[in-house]
Order: structure tokens, then sequence, then C-alpha cells
């Protein structure tokens, strides 16, 4: 089945890169605009299952644009991102048709929460990650964990997972290290540096079976799936 697709709207260009990336690793379509104006524009072009909007924007904020966008459309799911915290804005928020709120800073496990829940509510949460995906000649279901070469069957645990999924979506180009401990462990410290390194290991030793793939390491910036 299709993917959910969701309109990011974010002018923070860093945050806005770790949260479209990890969101296409979790098997959503991101589309992404830095300000109000062309989120709205992008809106307008259809289709879209949810919406994150940032508070502060430039050249229209994301109370305005929710406003505008409830005199079109009255049942796509809001999510508003703001480091407003008052009671006032929450409730501005809500009465500008937004239907849930997250606070910055934020987990990345919690806007997940946020989002999955905003998508079952509505009714939009489609079964996409059961989809297959050839990584040469290995075939990768990420929902179920599982890696199969022939008829022998790897179970992945979900980090093993969500790493090569990530990777896959790179695949061919390089796959940032900062950016990847960010989506996935929540900081690059050196421990955590280090235990990314332990799953890369790991991943190499589950697709050996095929020669024409590879992760090879780019020295001081991340990793290259090549399949």
């Amino acid at each position: 089945m299709d993917k959910c697709k969701i309109l990011l709207v974010e002018d923070e260009p860093f945050l806005a890169k770790v949260i479209e990336d990890s969101l296409v690793q979790k098997n959503y379509q991101v589309v992404y605009a830095n300000d109000g104006k062309k989120g709205y524009n992008l809106f307008l072009n259809g289709n879209i299952d949810l919406l994150i909007l940032d508070v502060m924007l430039p050249a229209v904020d994301g109370f305005t644009l929710a406003k505008q966008i409830r005199k079109v459309d009255e049942h796509t799911p809001i999510l508003f991102l703001t480091a407003k915290t008052n009671t006032k804005d929450l409730i501005e928020g809500y009465e500008s048709g937004g239907n849930d709120y997250l606070k910055k800073p934020f987990s990345l496990d919690e806007l997940f929460l946020r989002v999955d829940e905003l998508l079952k509510r509505s009714g939009k949460l489609k079964d996409v990650q059961s989809s297959q995906i050839a990584i040469g000649k290995y075939q990768f279901y990420p929902q179920k964990q599982e890696l199969i070469y022939a008829n022998e069957i790897v179970k992945l645990s979900s980090r093993e997972a969500e790493l090569l999924l990530l990777l896959h979506k790179n695949k061919n180009k390089l796959t940032d290290r900062k950016l990847t401990l960010l989506s996935l462990w929540g900081d690059d410290s050196f421990f955590n540096t280090r235990t990314m390194d332990v799953f890369i290991t790991k991943l190499r030793k589950h697709l050996k079976k095929d020669p024409a793939v590879e992760i090879i390491n780019v020295r001081g910036l991340g990793y290259k799936l090549l399949c």
C-alpha cells in the first residue's frame, strides 16, 4: 500500500533534517517546507495525511497556517512543534485547528508515538512497513525485522532493522554518522558512536553472503551501503 504522506514545516534546517530522515526511516513519505507560505502551497498540492508544523515560522506562522488549512480541510491531523509552554499558547494552538502539541526539546520516540496515534485516529495509518525491500540477493522485511537469503531467514534486532532501513534509504550514497546517531540513539556521544559501529559490524556479517553488497566506512563522515 502507499506510504502515509507527511508535510513537515520547520525553519530550523538541522532539526528539520533529523525529523525528516527519522520519519523516512519509519517508512513515511515526507515533503518539507521551511516557511508557512511554502507549506500552504505544498498542502494545496494534495494527498497529505498529516501535518507537522513549527509554531514560529517566517512568512506565515504555524497557527495562522493551521487556520488557513482548516478553511479548506477540516480533517487532516495537525501536530504543532513549539518551544512555547504557557497555557495561552496551547489554547491558541488547539483553537487554530491543531490536534496535538509537542514541546521542544522532544525525543524522536515521542514524536513517532504522536504521529502514529494521530494517523490511527484519522484512519490514515497504512500498513507500509511490511513491504519487501531488495538488497542485492537479500530480501529485507523491516516490520518483521527479517533478512532472507535463499531460504535462510535471519532475525534482526529492532536497532539492526532501523539502521539497515536508514542505510538502504541512502543506498550508494553517504549516510551521515551524526544524523544517524541523532535519529536512532538521540545523541552523538562517544559511547553511542562505538555502539553504532558494533551494529554496523553485525550488519556486515548478516550481508556477507552476497559479495555485491557491502557497507563501507567513509572515514569521519559515515557509511555507505553499496548494492
